[in-house]
């Protein structure tokens, strides 16, 4: 006489409830997470008051318009590369002068950068950055 042989039978997994678990744990972990941002950096912002230093030195002053201007002493330039600002910075004694540097609030990073390029082109290494005064700046360019 044959016997069958019960085959084993296959188990059956059921994903659904695993799928469930799953789901509660990602909305757990997204209402409790902080979404803080990391990459930002905390900034100290200059001011400045109106009291210069006693026995200042000579300044030669780069200043910048909102179209990436420049203009060296008042002087306009035609170019805006480093070159040509390099060129205009030339003549300045480089060991008791403070290049200083005003740029619009509208002016792009990339014509500051521009300055820095010259400055250091030319070996300038006392530079400032034009604030504002903000106890009192109405009435004041």
């Amino acid at each position: 006489m044959k016997f069958k042989t019960n085959a084993p039978a296959e188990p059956d997994i059921n994903l659904i409830p695993f799928i469930d678990v799953l789901l509660v744990i990602v909305i757990f972990l997204m209402l409790t997470t902080t979404w803080s941002k990391f990459n930002e950096m905390s900034l100290s912002l200059p001011t400045a008051n109106e009291a210069q230093a006693p026995g200042a030195p000579q300044t030669w002053v780069v200043s910048i318009n909102a179209q990436g201007l420049y203009a060296v002493n008042g002087a306009r330039l035609e170019g805006r590369a480093p070159q040509d600002l390099s060129l205009a910075l030339s003549s300045m004694n480089k060991t008791d002068v403070t290049l200083l540097i005003k740029a619009d609030a509208s002016a792009s990073h990339q014509a500051v950068v521009n300055v820095l390029e010259a400055a250091r082109l030319q070996g300038i290494s006392k530079i400032a950055f034009g604030t504002q005064n903000t106890s009192n700046n109405v009435g004041k360019p």
